[in-house]
């Protein structure tokens, strides 16, 4: 049953994560990031680390891709058009994947599959966890945050339209004043009549 659970949830990550990339509309394959990191958490569940399955759904699934959608949302960004150059580049990346592909084949040859043992309670522990986390990767840990606070920033200020900030831009046109009741219905040159009479 656990196998076939694996097969079932490593399928359905393999065929979101294609989806992911493949697809034109931003919308729909940020939905697809979510169905894939979702199936990554059924994954770590059954590798015996529920936190990690946990984390990846609250945070990856919950919070970065909620932003991501905001984002795209924000933007206001439409269905990608294909460009005149989509022929080369496709072939680039059809080279670029199957030297990628390659040279993970030779790296598995040549080194074969290393033997890991069993998961022990110290090995997927939150003490453990947090011991690395905290001491070992501290830096790269406040790295990403920074980065992603520095990617809302960046987002909400490209967003922007012009004139929201309080000034007035270039681009808005020049707005006349209302004009003068009196000049517009000629009463103005009856008064001036009337007084100098």
């Amino acid at each position: 049953m656990e196998t076939l659970i694996f097969f079932l949830f490593a399928a359905l990550a393999l065929g979101s994560a294609i989806v992911v990339v493949v697809h034109k509309s931003p919308v729909y394959s940020t939905l697809s990031l979510v169905l894939t990191l979702f199936s990554t958490a059924v994954l770590f569940v059954l590798l015996g680390a529920p936190f990690l399955g946990a984390l990846q759904v609250l945070v990856y699934a919950g919070a970065i891709v909620v932003l991501f959608l905001f984002v795209i949302m924000l933007l206001n960004i439409q269905t990608e058009e294909s460009a005149h150059g989509a022929g080369a580049q496709r072939w680039v990346a059809l080279l670029g994947a199957v030297i990628l592909f390659g040279m993970l084949g030779l790296g598995f040859w040549r080194g074969g599959f290393a033997q890991v043992g069993p998961l022990t309670a110290e090995s997927v522990s939150l003490k453990a966890l947090a011991t690395e986390l905290f001491s070992r990767y501290l830096l790269p840990f406040e790295i990403v945050g920074l980065l992603l606070l520095v990617a809302v920033i960046g987002a909400t200020v490209a967003a922007r339209r012009p004139g929201e900030d309080g000034e007035k831009s270039s681009d808005v046109p020049f707005e006349a004043s209302p004009p003068d009741p009196l000049s517009v219905t000629g009463e103005g040159e009856r008064f001036q009549e009337g007084t100098s009479s």
